[in-house]
């Protein structure tokens, strides 16, 4: 038996006997993917998280996602493989810096990406994901103003596609900002028929050489229902693992190698054994900020 089925054998044993259950996101490594109960976006898989009947969450994604599983199931113990995994763009924006944007737009409806800290969490009227940005902003039709953080790009997005103006946070996404216009336009050129995707934290210039802007769950629905043989991806490159494996038939381009994001990759196989034999590191987001920043998360719920 080689080195990564032994890993594997191990991790499917203590996983039985924690009755625990493992969260992986789009973009961790291959392996990691291969070892995941459920496969998917960060508030799908929160959403995951609160319905499961296991006692132990084995989180393999960023800081925030975690938290945002500890904030909708606070009876259950949520663990990191590696608690240095963290999110740039969330580290962009905190609670004080949020304030002083409050009481400089004091009537304003506030916004946030589900890509913030529990702690940023507690000063949202409302949470969104790429996926439902559009839906949310569209709901808010009393609002005169709307805050929105921490992505300006996404802010960019849905103010383009909703026609309302956004007062934007100047945060950003370091791996998506990565993929150039001139990226699209040579993959295009290598593969003329190919339909492009990308994610809308991308550069405007970027989606408007899109077929489609999408987030990564939108993005493998679409893979699956689309007539094109080709698909040009403008994500972190995990994903392509996911949409080759699941679409053998058809042939996936990343529209650059350099989009890859370092914290998502720090996972190993080995980490997630040590954190089941171990039990750490485990994610708790205090009760205090938990029910402050569970009203947002359930308000997007409700809506979108």
């Amino acid at each position: 038996m080689d080195k990564k089925n032994k890993l594997m054998g191990e991790i499917n044993r203590l996983k039985k006997k924690r009755k625990a259950v493992i969260l992986v996101h789009n973009y961790q490594t291959p392996e990691i993917q291969d070892i995941a109960d459920y496969l998917g976006d960060s508030l799908g898989l929160s959403r995951i998280a609160s319905q499961t009947r296991a006692k132990v969450i084995i989180f393999c994604g960023v800081h925030f996602m975690a938290e945002t599983a500890s904030i909708l199931c606070p009876d259950k113990k949520v663990l990191m493989p590696d608690i240095n995994a963290g999110c740039p763009m969330a580290d962009m924006i905190t609670k004080e810096g949020l304030r002083t944007l409050k009481r400089e737009h004091p009537h304003a409806t506030v916004v946030g990406y589900v890509n913030t800290s529990a702690d940023v969490k507690t000063e949202l009227d409302i949470c969104c994901t790429s996926t439902n940005a559009i839906k949310i902003i569209n709901s808010l039709k009393n609002s005169k103003e709307i805050i929105f953080v921490p992505d300006k790009y996404l802010a960019d997005y849905a103010s383009r596609k909703t026609g309302r103006k956004l007062i934007a946070w100047d945060g950003y996404c370091p791996t998506h900002v990565k993929i150039l216009p001139e990226h699209i336009l040579k993959q295009k050129r290598l593969h003329p028929g190919a339909k492009i995707i990308v994610h809308p934290e991308c550069t405007p210039p970027v989606i408007d050489l899109a077929d489609e802007a999408l987030s990564t769950e939108g993005m493998c629905k679409y893979a699956k229902l689309t007539d094109a043989y080709e698909i040009i991806v403008g994500t972190e490159i995990g994903l392509l693992y996911r949409l080759r494996k699941e679409n053998p038939k058809k042939k996936f381009y990343p529209a650059s190698e350099e989009a890859t994001c370092p914290n998502m990759k720090m996972n190993t196989l080995e980490k997630v054994l040590w954190s089941l034999e171990d039990m750490k590191y485990e994610i708790k987001v205090p009760e205090d900020i938990r029910v402050k920043a569970i009203k947002a998360v359930d308000r997007m719920c409700r809506i979108g």
